[in-house]
């Protein structure tokens, strides 16, 4: 497969790179998120005894729902604009609604499980958008070089 102008494929290459490294990274924190919510419930009176309290701290939390929220949304467009496919996108907006809903409105009330299920949910949309995304992404790459 050789580029008809090298310099533009080698740009092509970098961004692409990039943005797949932040998709691999949007994907493994999600999921290592929903894992987080789903088992925060039963340890978290072992967290101390680690030295992993911090896991547990709201604030913590809500920042890691916005690094999220932002790295899917700044991802999944990009991505949406080179294989033009609504699949991540509709996977991803209910996921980021509920992680943005768990972590506030839910988080503030006493309702433990719904809160754990909400965020467990929503960590698992938002990270199969990106495992979806990625696969789009490198299937529109590979079309478009094909030959």
């Amino acid at each position: 497969m050789q580029c008809e102008n090298p310099s533009v494929c080698d740009v092509d290459s970098k961004s692409r790179g990039w943005w797949l490294v932040a998709d691999r990274l949007g994907a493994t924190a999600s999921f290592l998120c929903a894992v987080h919510c789903a088992l925060l419930p039963f340890v978290i009176a072992l967290l101390p005894l680690v030295g992993l309290e911090f896991l547990a701290d709201h604030a913590f939390e809500r920042g890691f729902v916005l690094f999220a929220a932002a790295l899917a949304t700044t991802t999944l467009v990009t991505g949406n604009r080179k294989h033009r496919q609504r699949l991540p996108m509709v996977l991803a907006v209910p996921g980021l609604i509920l992680l943005v809903l768990g972590v506030t409105v839910v988080d503030l009330s006493a309702h433990t499980t719904l809160h754990s299920i909400m965020v467990t949910c929503g960590g698992l949309l938002v990270a199969s958008a990106h495992v979806v995304n990625l696969r789009l992404v490198y299937r529109a790459h590979a079309l478009q070089h094909a030959h």
